[in-house]
């Protein structure tokens, strides 16, 4: 959701479009190529599209240093006015410069974008905390002005906008595809580049070393149902809307809107992966369909770019996204959080998983931010989000092995009701930071009831951790971790992998189930 001193500045009458025409005689390339952009690298090919005038010839050329590097020729198609072309595979670098000849009835016109690289480009999206820019950072000054050893990261933001049906093309872009500058990456607060976004393009670029481009295409306060198609809606069984969004819902709510405008008419664009960072305007709406609606569109965003890339962007695609964050609550009993936490990894507590496979998260519930002048529920630290990202995006998307990206859960657990503990077994090494007597809580059930109780931390070694269970006079059926909105203080909460300061996620667990490597089943 969007602080509400930034609402108004946010929204700003946004274009509401339900269809896109052009004029027949429009030569030009789709709205998202410019100058300075980055263009997918091998192995997949670069997809390069636009407008002309139908049954004319389009020639694309790329060339390097006045060299030809390869030449594709394609004809307008009399019912859209498009014309595409899919580049051969090319390795990393640059720069270099992209022609487009049309030419009708012996008529020729001619347009060229340049600086040009080959590289990884990601799209990142969601709601105010992907949203936020690098000016509203912890650090703010050393971060913008560090910018120089990464002109190769390049950026693109999307303008704000709605429509009713999918857009072919984007209605505006707030910033075309540029070099990193303090300007440009600090502009505002929620307005231009995602500071998420920016880091995480930073970190990639310090690993990889070569071009990183980069797509930021966010709105603050929106629930997932706005980024959604009504394909994966449907398959979801969201009702339709009949009611008034709840106050946490600050921008677009209606169906499909956001997807409509600022996701599909990008489905064009080669993709190495996407980053995702929403949640919490659905914390009190449709929460309980959410463990679907978020497999659901990460499935149908794979499949339509997958199709409108020509099958360049893969089809399982790497996705990763941040697992919310903490924040503030007046009511100490709703749970609401960490149950969207819970639905973000399809009630599964880790990703990847069989619902969502290819896919990488970043625990952030130990990064609470009490003091954020854009309040609680917008923390500041988005560096170690981003580095926590980028270790997923390092292991799942680029294949890097032994590298821990993720904290540990437990694998087993054994009840010893005589001695009233509760013995829980990692998969990983843990490192117990300090012990908290409320942090665990097990499901205590008697006379016909349950109630959840703490079970405080007791004996640990460096993969196996005792719960107190005393307290419980009845039979432990569950137990849960970090099952709050604010499980604990900036990097303190108890449990961390211990060589990459990765926090142990949140989860859920009957004891009738084993947990072996897939966890458990979770409490509804």
């Amino acid at each position: 959701m969007v602080a509400p001193g930034f609402v108004l500045g946010l929204l700003l009458l946004p274009l509401i479009l339900r269809a896109r025409t052009r004029p027949a005689a429009d030569f030009r390339f789709a709205s998202h190529i410019h100058n300075h952009m980055v263009l997918q690298k091998e192995p997949a090919g670069a997809v390069i599209w636009g407008y002309g005038i139908p049954g004319a010839t389009v020639t694309v050329t790329l060339r390097q240093d006045q060299e030809v590097i390869m030449k594709k020729v394609t004809p307008v198609k009399a019912h859209s006015n498009t014309w595409m072309v899919v580049l051969d595979p090319l390795k990393p670098g640059g720069p270099y410069e992209v022609l487009a000849q049309q030419t009708f009835r012996r008529r020729n016109l001619t347009l060229g974008v340049h600086d040009v690289l080959f590289g990884d480009v990601w799209l990142c999206s969601g709601q105010s905390n992907m949203q936020m820019t690098v000016s509203q950072i912890f650090n703010a000054t050393s971060e913008l002005s560090d910018t120089a050893a990464y002109q190769s990261v390049r950026i693109l933001s999307v303008s704000l906008a709605q429509a009713e049906q999918e857009l072919e093309d984007l209605a505006a872009v707030d910033l075309e595809w540029s070099k990193p500058t303090a300007e440009n990456l600090g502009h505002g607060n929620f307005e231009y580049m995602s500071a998420v976004c920016w880091l995480f393009g930073r970190y990639l670029h310090d690993t990889l070393q070569y071009p990183i481009g980069l797509i930021s295409s966010s709105w603050g306060g929106t629930p997932i149902e706005a980024w959604s198609s009504g394909r994966s809606l449907k398959a979801c069984g969201v009702p339709k809307q009949g009611f008034v969004p709840p106050d946490s819902v600050t921008g677009p709510s209606e169906h499909s809107v956001l997807w409509n405008a600022m996701v599909h008419p990008l489905c064009s664009v080669t993709l190495k992966g996407v980053i995702w960072y929403q949640g919490e305007a659905n914390v009190n709406f449709h929460r309980d369909l959410y463990n679907c609606t978020f497999p659901a569109l990460i499935a149908d965003w794979r499949q339509t770019f997958h199709r409108g890339s020509q099958g360049q962007t893969e089809h399982l695609f790497p996705f990763g996204f941040v697992q919310l964050s903490s924040v503030l609550s007046g009511a100490a009993s709703d749970d609401g959080f960490s149950q969207i936490r819970w639905h973000q990894t399809a009630d599964a507590g880790y990703v990847p998983n069989l619902r969502m496979p290819n896919t990488f998260m970043a625990v952030a519930m130990d990064l609470g931010d009490r003091t954020s002048p854009f309040g609680s529920i917008h923390p500041r630290d988005k560096q170690t989000v981003a580095y926590r990202l980028h270790l997923g995006a390092r292991a799942v998307a680029y294949g890097e092995k032994q590298l821990t990206f993720q904290g540990p859960l437990p694998e087993k657990m054994e009840l010893l009701a005589d001695e009233g503990l509760l013995n829980l077994t990692y998969s990983q090494r843990i490192l117990v930071q300090k012990k908290d007597d409320r942090i665990f809580e097990v499901s205590c059930c008697g006379d016909q009831q349950c109630t959840w109780l703490p079970a405080p931390m007791n004996t640990f070694s460096t993969w196996t951790l005792a719960l107190n269970t005393s307290l419980c006079s009845g039979a432990v059926v569950a137990v849960r971790y970090a099952w709050t909105a604010w499980p604990c203080e900036y990097k303190l909460c108890p449990l961390y992998h211990p060589s990459s300061t990765l926090p142990a996620p949140p989860f859920i667990a009957f004891m009738a189930d084993q947990m072996p490597r897939s966890h458990s089943r979770v409490a509804k």
